[in-house]
């Protein structure tokens, strides 16, 4: 039969329009498509050959692709296993045949025709017409392995297609041919070409040629694909270039993990944790880093759902063909495949992450000084990993004046200690500062400094490492009696009493604290501010408020040194002058936690006036 001309089904040509009009979101995609056609042409001529060595192609296979720019024509030629007459019917000819009913009733039933296209034109080989979002005619002419005739296809991808017998010459193969679209004509750019292969096709193992004006051609992908070699064959300098040039960067990878996986679920992962931190580390989108391949073809690098965004940092490669696609092959649909595999590639992960912090803490000191604060977000985020991951976090350690790991912290507790002890601050200085300190550094008892926002958040919602519950020594209730090198004392009862300077404090603080107590941890300070029953500390109010400017701070407790001359002073002192010295005690409370003073007027004023009122007794 010749000459063969059919209009397409009124059905069709409305699922042809969403194709062409709808289902991508970058027309640059028909390259990919039509190079990975050709691709699947010239391996499945291959894979038949292997049992009719009649048809394999006798000289080296390839994809050409010419530009034509007087023509206004794009060509890509394979040597693939071509079609002839009833092929191009059965696969150019039809879209969908038995989908297309129950394809165009999901259509009515939906006011979203191209969320519709996504979720069921999956199902149908539809890449090839992507063609049509840059070419207003097509010419497929195609030779099938074993035959002597030529064919050529041609369609304006609206009315219909025609298929005839051809008298071109062309050996076993086939060539798409496409008249570009008045505003296509940037394909007609040889580097925009150049750049779209390298993109998404520069890993095909198939050679990509493309001829230029003086008729030569040239290779333009690599065809090599690293991820695809055993890794005991690649060097440390190649798995280095490779990082670097794929992903921009300019350090040696801090771990380089390069996996295969077979079984139900097959993939293999080239994943770089980094040594430097990138510019966009915390961006608001916090995005993956994560480049899918399907069979070495590019498919996206924003890719969701593989790895958290607290491993964000992670550059890489995954290759498989257990993920679903769209037909786009854009996004990658819903799936258990890809929980699967991002379970495996997390472990794997935090697994190498344990074992560089065992054999080579100074280097891994460094990584966590540049990726700390991101991994410590899936404590916070990440409920089934939290265990794994709090057995590599660095935490800063009072006593030994370093970062040290949790079980450090856990195997060397203090004598009758059993809860783990931590301060929040913003600077290390000035938590190191702190009058919270003070009972822990007089009784040896080690206590954690941490300093990163996120801190606050996680040990609360994490509760405990191990059998040890975290404990902020200014927020929570804790009692050191019976805890540390040295052996309590009963605390000595002063001379002059103590309820009366606490009544005193406490009617010139009414407004400002929620209580007044004695303290029995502080050493050296007058005093200390700690957050009530319901209240936060001031760190973490400083945060939340950073967030939600109109939040308000609670009243804290404030915890007195009834054994500070100061305090013991105050008894001697006339009401007008206690009450000056509450309010300055209170205030340098709030300066010691890093806060302003409540009323800094107020705050002069008493200073200033306690001031005079000292000069004037010294006169007398």
């Amino acid at each position: 039969m010749t000459n063969f001309s059919q209009n397409f089904e009124a059905d069709t040509g409305k699922i042809l329009n969403i194709v062409i009009n709808s289902l991508y979101s970058d027309r640059d995609i028909f390259l990919r498509e039509l190079l990975s056609n050709a691709s699947d042409a010239i391996q499945k001529r291959n894979f038949i050959g292997q049992t009719n060595k009649s048809i394999l192609n006798n000289d080296v296979d390839q994809i050409e692709i010419r530009v034509n720019s007087k023509k206004k024509t794009l060509e890509i030629q394979d040597t693939g296993v071509g079609l002839d007459e009833a092929d191009l019917v059965a696969t150019l000819g039809t879209i969908a045949k038995s989908g297309t009913s129950s394809f165009l009733k999901e259509m009515q039933e939906t006011s979203d025709a191209k969320s519709a296209a996504q979720t069921l034109i999956g199902k149908f080989g539809v890449g090839f017409y992507s063609a049509f979002m840059v070419a207003e005619k097509v010419e497929v002419v195609t030779k099938k392995a074993g035959t002597s005739e030529v064919w050529a296809w041609v369609s304006d991808g609206q009315t219909g297609y025609n298929i005839d017998k051809s008298s071109e010459d062309i050996p076993v193969g086939t060539v798409v041919r496409m008249f570009l679209k008045k505003d296509a004509k940037e394909y007609l750019d040889e580097a925009k070409i150049r750049s779209l292969i390298q993109k998404y096709s520069d890993h095909i193992s198939i050679p990509i040629n493309i001829e230029n004006k003086d008729g030569e051609t040239e290779q333009v992908n690599s065809t090599e694909a690293l991820w695809t070699r055993s890794p005991k064959d690649i060097s440390t300098e190649e798995y280095n270039k490779f990082f670097n040039t794929q992903f921009s960067t300019y350090d040696d990878p801090f771990i380089t993990l390069h996996n295969k996986s077979e079984g139900t679920v097959e993939f293999t992962n080239l994943l770089f944790v980094p040594s430097k931190a990138p510019f966009d580390l915390f961006d608001a989108e916090r995005k993956s880093k994560l480049n899918l391949y399907i069979n070495r073809v590019f498919i996206t690098n924003d890719l969701d759902g593989i790895l958290p965004s607290w491993l964000r940092f992670i550059n890489g490669v995954l290759d498989t063909t257990s993920l679903d696609l769209n037909v786009s092959r854009e996004m990658v649909q819903d799936s258990p495949v890809i929980k699967k595999i991002s379970k495996v590639l997390i472990k794997r992960i935090l697994s190498e992450l344990n074992k560089k912090l065992n054999k080579d803490p100074e280097g891994y000191d460094k990584f966590w000084a540049q990726f700390g604060k991101v991994l410590k977000e899936g404590l916070y985020e990440d409920f089934e990993n939290r265990d794994k991951i709090a057995g590599i976090i660095r935490v800063f350690s009072l006593k030994h004046d370093k970062l040290i790991t949790l079980k450090d912290y856990s195997t060397e507790l203090a004598l009758g200690q059993d809860q783990i002890f931590y301060l929040t601050s913003e600077t290390l200085s000035q938590a190191r500062k702190s009058p919270h300190l003070e009972g822990f550094k007089a009784k040896g008892v080690d206590v954690l400094l941490m300093t990163d926002p996120i801190d606050a958040f996680w040990m609360s919602q994490m509760g405990k490492f191990g059998d040890k519950s975290f404990i902020s020594i200014s927020r929570d209730s804790y009692d050191l009696s019976g805890v540390g090198e040295v052996e309590d004392k009963e605390p000595e009862v002063p001379e002059k009493d103590s309820s009366h300077i606490l009544e005193r404090i406490k009617n010139a603080l009414t407004d400002k604290v929620e209580d007044v107590k004695i303290s029995s941890n502080l050493k050296e300070s007058p005093v200390r501010l700690v957050a009530g029953q319901a209240g936060l500390d001031y760190n973490l109010e400083r945060i939340l408020k950073a967030q939600n400017p109109t939040f308000e701070s609670s009243k804290k407790i404030l915890e007195v040194n009834i054994d500070h001359p100061l305090i013991q002073k105050m008894i001697d002192l006339d009401i007008t002058l206690s009450d000056n010295l509450s309010r300055v005690l209170f205030e340098q409370a709030r300066i010691a936690d890093g806060e302003m003073p409540s009323d800094p007027y107020k705050f002069s004023q008493d200073l200033f006036e306690m001031a005079l009122k000292l000069q004037s007794e010294q006169l007398d």
